[in-house]
């Protein structure tokens, strides 16, 4: 189908990504209500578009849950709320596009990537900080990957020629999230460096598999068949 394709539902997706990884920041109150700032503000950017289509209701709700949770970010339980519902939100609209499946396998493959590189910023900060949430994010990111790719899959990749270049993003994606959890595992503050440096690389490769895997099942431009 086209629609998986569609501008509008990948950016919906990734919007409802980063706005529950902004949620659960804020309810497990780790760090300060900057994050909270940064990610809703990400999150409502990227979506916006997606959320002004028509009659994109549940969109509009969700972009409304990002700025009243970023509003109030410093009252931690209720912002965590607001972008949990947000993400909700988002995530319906981007399933009233593309599909469930589609979506929900791109949400956890853009947000717990993209996730994982901008709250690798405040453990550069303050390195003290319990790492198990940049683990958490970096283990959605590897789930939410091949998901991705099995659902791609299933909804008919085509064979040979560009395919491969896919596949290699994927992979390449995969492996970079592997390397953030082995850098965590190092204890001093080189190891958060390493981990932040590398889901830098895996933000621009998921990007590009997240969104070539849907060209490609779509047969949009020069891969139509």
């Amino acid at each position: 189908p086209t629609t998986v394709a569609e501008a509008q539902f990948l950016l919906l997706s990734w919007g409802a990504g980063l706005a529950f990884v902004s949620g659960g920041v804020a309810l497990r109150r780790m760090v300060g209500s900057g994050f909270s700032w940064m990610t809703a503000g990400l999150a409502a950017l990227v979506s916006i578009a997606g959320a002004l289509g028509q009659s994109a209701w549940w969109g509009r709700v969700g972009i409304a849950g990002l700025l009243l949770g970023g509003v109030w970010a410093r009252n931690r339980p209720f912002s965590g709320a607001m972008h949990l519902l947000a993400g909700s939100m988002l995530l319906v609209e981007a399933s009233r596009i593309g599909g469930v499946g589609p979506a929900l396998s791109a949400t956890l493959a853009l947000g717990g990537v993209t996730g994982e590189m901008l709250l690798g910023h405040w453990y550069l900060i303050d390195p003290r900080l319990p790492r198990s949430a940049l683990r958490f994010l970096a283990l959605t990111g590897i789930f939410g990957l091949l998901s991705d790719a099995f659902v791609l899959a299933l909804l008919g990749l085509p064979e040979g020629g560009v395919v491969v270049v896919y596949w290699v993003l994927m992979a390449t994606s995969v492996l970079l999230m592997g390397g953030v959890l082995g850098a965590l595992r190092y204890p001093a503050y080189a190891g958060v460096m390493a981990a932040t440096g590398l889901s830098y690389l895996a933000v621009l490769t998921t990007l590009g598999g997240v969104f070539l895997g849907r060209v490609l099942v779509a047969g949009l431009g020069p891969f139509g068949t």
